[in-house]
């Protein structure tokens, strides 16, 4: 589970900011929204972010995003640049390092990811974590005459011709991670880390991105995970009886190959492709339930492509979400509230709640009638960005508040400014 994310000099965020997913010392809906990860450490399952148009909450699950897509993304050359983007509106920080430090945990091992990347080389990277009390090195790394050194901790099992090996691979715009991924051996404190980064920590969902297919390529393999999608499906229109997907492999040519090397997908993937000559598609219907004049039920099949905005949006949102709730994994969704109902957003986020064991969910929403729910979300889940003068982000907690307690309304106490994190209209 994460523990918090420190990011600066990175899109909007230009001073150092911190997400924390570390809950406070109140009781409140501690079943199903805490998490004892080890001895006094408590974590939140769910985030809820808050601000304006443009103050940077797409910003902060950019950040986590960054770190999924860097860490074993393969460069082909040393001169590439890498993804990073700068806080641009500021000279200075526009040609200084972005700096990142994740905490996490694994079971109950905390581990302590940190980062300082510009936008041609890795400066320095490191890994340690905690075997007891005191931290221990895994792995940390620098550059020196363009060339990244690594050395290990003194805990660190692993022969001379490894290192070499790892060195040699690890370019000076890659992640470290990318280079031991492309290594035959196994370090038992890196396997733990890699393992999590892979399988636990999932690629954000953005406003825009469709995930139909994600969704169908899940309803296709499992009975089970079909059933459940198909009871978020009934909440968004109750006459959806059954879901029906059908999976088409299609033949592929020399050309569509090429064509998708350009888009830089997975190495595993592009073998496949290349071995397989097929891909799979999916034709996907729902059966509605309709109860007729005479009182007599009938049942209809309509295509996917003819059914709502919002049917199509939960279909696409459930894959997500069980998959974070199967997994115990991390997912960050933005704008959740986009062509759904708000009590909608508060099943969803009530089912994830009670469903999930250590999966961890943060959503950025203008819906601010979440502020009313006192069962659904704790004051430590709620957090703000804003936009400061010289246009850079200020991350900010609801718990950082004196007194918030005694606000009878967060809603209308949000909505009059009270917490800042609103659009600025005169």
């Amino acid at each position: 589970m994460i523990h918090s994310l420190s990011i600066q000099n990175f899109l909007s965020f230009e001073e150092e900011m911190v997400y924390s997913f570390e809950a406070s010392k109140d009781k409140k809906q501690e079943a199903h929204q805490i998490v004892e990860v080890a001895d006094g450490v408590r974590l939140l399952k769910i985030g809820v972010v808050y601000g304006a148009n443009a103050s940077g909450k797409s910003n902060l699950l950019n950040a986590f995003e960054f770190l999924k897509d860097f860490w074993f993304d393969v460069m082909n050359s040393k001169e590439e640049e890498t993804s990073v983007i700068p806080f641009l509106l500021n000279d200075q920080t526009a040609n200084e390092a972005s700096k990142f430090k994740l905490i996490f945990y694994v079971d109950s091992t905390k581990f302590v990811y940190q980062l300082s990347i510009t936008t041609n080389n890795i400066l320095n990277e490191s890994l340690l974590f905690y075997p007891g009390t005191q931290p221990a090195v895994i792995f940390e790394r620098s550059l020196s005459n363009n060339i990244s050194k690594i050395t290990f901790g003194p805990k660190i099992k692993i022969s001379q011709v490894a290192k070499d090996e790892i060195v040699i691979k690890c370019l000076p715009n890659m992640s470290f991670f990318a280079a031991y991924n492309g290594v035959n051996i196994e370090i038992e404190e890196l396997e733990l880390a890699t393992k999590w980064m892979k399988a636990q920590f999932l690629n954000s969902i953005e406003t825009k991105m469709s995930l139909v297919s994600y969704s169908e390529n899940m309803v296709s393999k499992s009975k089970s995970t079909k059933d459940k999608i198909l009871e978020f499906l009934q909440k968004a229109d109750f006459n959806i009886s059954a879901i029906n997907t059908e999976v088409i492999k299609e033949d592929i040519s020399d050309e569509f190959i090429e064509q998708v090397k350009i888009l830089n997908i997975p190495n595993s993937e592009l073998e496949r492709l290349q071995k397989e000559r097929s891909i799979n598609t999916y034709k996907t219907s729902f059966e509605h339930k309709i109860v007729n004049e005479d009182e007599s039920v009938s049942y209809k099949e309509l295509p996917l492509r003819l059914q709502s905005e919002g049917t199509k949006r939960v279909f696409g949102l459930s894959g997500g979400i069980l998959k974070a709730i199967e997994q115990n994994a991390f997912l960050a969704i933005d704008e959740i509230e986009s062509k759904l109902h708000p009590r909608l957003i508060e099943f969803v986020l009530e089912k994830f709640l009670r469903e999930s064991i250590q999966a961890q969910l943060l959503v950025t929403t203008h819906y601010d009638g979440l502020l009313e729910e006192d069962d659904l979300l704790r004051k430590d889940s709620i957090w703000f960005t804003e936009k400061k003068e010289d246009a850079s982000t200020n991350l900010y907690s609801l718990a950082d508040f004196k007194a918030v307690n005694r606000i009878t309304s967060l809603q209308k106490a949000y909505k009059y400014g009270k917490f800042g994190a609103i659009p600025n209209i005169e």
